[in-house]
C-alpha cells in the first residue's frame, strides 16, 4: 500500500460538541493537503462542500447516542445528501438492540440506507456490546445493506479494539474508530481487517507512514 493510497483510508476527524465552522476548515485543509477524507458534523457540510470540493465529505447521523425516532435519522441522512455529504455514519440504537428488538434496529437501517444513494456505515457502539450483541449488529447491518460497519463514536466508554475489528470484519467492511492516535494503532487495526480508520488525529497517522512504513 503506497502512501496515497493510505491516506485515502483515514477518515480525518472533527465531532465534537463545542466544534466550530474553523475547526473545520483546518480539518477538510488537513484533510486536502495530506489526500484523506474528512469526518465533520452534519451542520457544516454543504459549506464544507464548497470550501473544499475534492475532499470526501463523511458526516454522522443520530449521533452519538443513536435514540432518534427512525423518521428523524431518515431525514437527517437525505439532509445530509443534499449538502453533498458523500457517506454517512449512523448510530445504532443500542437500547434496541439489547431488548432484542431486532426487527426495529433493521428496519430503521433499511430505511436511512433507502433515503441516501451513498454509503452508509452503522456505528455499532462495539465498547457497549456483548460478543453475541456485537455479531447480531453487524448481521443486521449486512440484512439492512449498509456498506460499512464502524466501531464506535468515540464518545462512548472505549473505542477500537483489534478484537472486535477481527469479528465485524467478518460480516462487511469496517471502519475503525474510537481512541486511534497513531501510525501503529492504525497500522493493527488495518492488520485485523479494517478498511478504513476514523480519528481525530489524521495528519500524525499520515505523516507516520514514512517512518513505518506498511
Amino acid at each position: 500500500m503506497d502512501r496515497a493510497e493510505f491516506a485515502a483510508r483515514i477518515d480525518h476527524t472533527v465531532l465534537g460538541p463545542e466544534t466550530t465552522w474553523r475547526d473545520v476548515a483546518a480539518v477538510l485543509e488537513a484533510a486536502d493537503a495530506h489526500g484523506m477524507n474528512a469526518c465533520i458534523p452534519p451542520c457544516y457540510v454543504a459549506e464544507a462542500a464548497d470550501h473544499a470540493p475534492d475532499v470526501t465529505l463523511v458526516t454522522v447521523c443520530g449521533f452519538p447516542h443513536g435514540q432518534e425516532s427512525p423518521a428523524t435519522k431518515e431525514s437527517e441522512a437525505e439532509n445530509a445528501w443534499m449538502d453533498d455529504a458523500d457517506e454517512i455514519d449512523v448510530v445504532l440504537n443500542v437500547g434496541r438492540l439489547r431488548s432484542g428488538d431486532h426487527h426495529a434496529v433493521r428496519e430503521e437501517l433499511e430505511r436511512v440506507v433507502a433515503a441516501v444513494p451513498v454509503p452508509v456505515k452503522l456505528i455499532v457502539e462495539a465498547p457497549l456490546l456483548s460478543g453475541t450483541e456485537l455479531r447480531t449488529a453487524c448481521e443486521l447491518a449486512a440484512e439492512a445493506d449498509a456498506e460499512f460497519v464502524k466501531t464506535a463514536t468515540g464518545f462512548s466508554e472505549g473505542g477500537a479494539t483489534v478484537e472486535d475489528v477481527e469479528v465485524m470484519s467478518e460480516y462487511l467492511p469496517v471502519k475503525a474508530s474510537g481512541g486511534i492516535g497513531s501510525f501503529a494503532e492504525s497500522v493493527e487495526m488495518l492488520e485485523a481487517g479494517a478498511e478504513r480508520i476514523g480519528a481525530s488525529s489524521g495528519v500524525d497517522i499520515v505523516e507516520g507512514y514514512e517512518a513505518g512504513r506498511l
